[in-house]
């Protein structure tokens, strides 16, 4: 085989769509380079390929499908909190797009806890921790809450969502947010940031665009947190420190060291260099949306990128037809209108705070620890000769 395929020749070995094989190179699993023929194209890593082909043709038996239910495919979990249909993002059967036209984060709020109204989110209390704003305050004040915060076992609806609303304004306040109560979040965020009230809208925006994504790692995270009746501190800093991750809630630091080299090299010097080493653009393509994360068109929709940012867009999008996602509006954001270093971040984690604790309180009326089973796999020398059969039968 070849080394190198074309799109038609990799759709053709996987029985899939073009989006499908752009996904595929988002998420990493599909190696992409220029082709020297035609710098128009790009050709992707055969034996990459051909890899999928061979997990996609060893089926979907009941021993395969045990053996994947948490590494290569995805765990079940019954959630009425948020879902996708037809490539656009609900909240309770609400799309999220037209939402955030006019929402605020306290009117997701209000839908993903399903309260009786809005909640407020009220500034950390007098005599909270008065270090520097930013990441390193925001978990230790979460680890702290977490070492001293009651179980959620026993407690009534109404006090879990009280504490609730409560740890969204602190961390909030954590990340730089005014202390004014009669504020909105989104007000408080750009009067602690130093922002006008256009750029205000813009952060309200992004906040109802990022409240919640279905179950991600860190809602799963939440989610088995809360099934041991551990504290809602605990649940929103088991999420928040999964939610972390590059791969994950930070993944706009990629991207903002992208535009820094974009703005240094040059944006087709650094598009060139990424695709002739095969390395993934991060920021663009999203598995979940293979025509485009309508999240990130509607965010982009608003803001003018500087120049270097537009053109690093348009070259990647034209050679490798993935539409950037909510990680390069998020970094596009903040580097238009000069927010703080950490802000990108900052507003996914503040905006996912809801959803996180949503999924918390949720998985408490299921009233089961979540709990999976381990497929053993190493040595069988000391073991019971029964499990020695059951491994090799595995």
């Amino acid at each position: 085989m070849a080394s190198w395929l074309t799109l038609d020749e990799a759709k053709r070995m996987l029985g899939v769509r073009a989006q499908t094989v752009y996904a595929y190179v988002s998420r990493g699993r599909i190696g992409v380079s220029p082709d020297p023929a035609d710098s128009r194209r790009s050709l992707y890593r055969a034996d990459d390929v051909a890899n999928l082909v061979r997990r996609k043709a060893s089926g979907r038996t009941r021993e395969t499908l045990a053996a994947t239910t948490l590494f290569g495919s995805e765990p079940s979990i019954p959630t009425s909190i948020s879902t996708f249909s037809g490539g656009r993002l609900y909240y309770r059967g609400v799309e999220v797009v037209p939402l955030a036209a006019t929402a605020s984060l306290e009117d997701a709020a209000h839908l993903l806890w399903a309260t009786p109204h809005p909640p407020r989110f009220p500034p950390s209390p007098d005599g909270a921790a008065a270090a520097p704003s930013g990441r390193v305050r925001a978990f230790t004040e979460l680890a702290a809450l977490t070492a001293t915060g009651h179980s959620t076992r026993g407690r009534v609806t109404r006090v879990l969502l009280d504490e609730s609303a409560g740890l969204v304004g602190r961390l909030a306040c954590a990340f730089g947010a005014s202390g004014e109560p009669a504020l909105l979040l989104h007000e408080r965020l750009a009067r602690g940031w130093g922002q006008s009230r256009a750029v205000a809208t813009l952060i309200r925006k992004t906040l109802v665009l990022l409240a919640d994504h279905e179950i991600t790692s860190s809602a799963f995270s939440s989610r088995i947190t809360a099934s041991t009746g551990a504290s809602l501190p605990a649940c929103l800093l088991a999420g928040l420190t999964t939610f972390s991750g590059p791969l994950h809630g930070d993944a706009s630091g990629r991207v903002r060291t992208l535009f820094v080299e974009a703005e240094r090299d040059g944006a087709e010097a650094v598009v060139d260099r990424y695709l002739s080493s095969a390395i993934p653009i991060p920021g663009f393509g999203h598995p979940i949306y293979p025509d485009g994360d309508p999240r990130a068109a509607a965010l982009m929709a608003d803001i003018k990128p500087p120049a270097h940012i537009a053109r690093l867009i348009e070259r990647v999008v034209a050679l490798t037809g993935l539409p950037p996602n909510m990680d390069v509006a998020l970094a596009t954001l903040a580097a238009r209108h000069r927010l703080p270093g950490d802000a990108a971040f900052a507003m996914f984690a503040i905006a996912r705070s809801v959803g996180l604790l949503a999924h918390s309180m949720e998985q408490l009326s299921v009233d089961s620890v979540i709990r999976p089973r381990g497929r053993y796999t190493g040595p069988t020398d000391g073991l019971e000769p029964v499990v020695r059969r059951q491994r090799r039968k595995a």
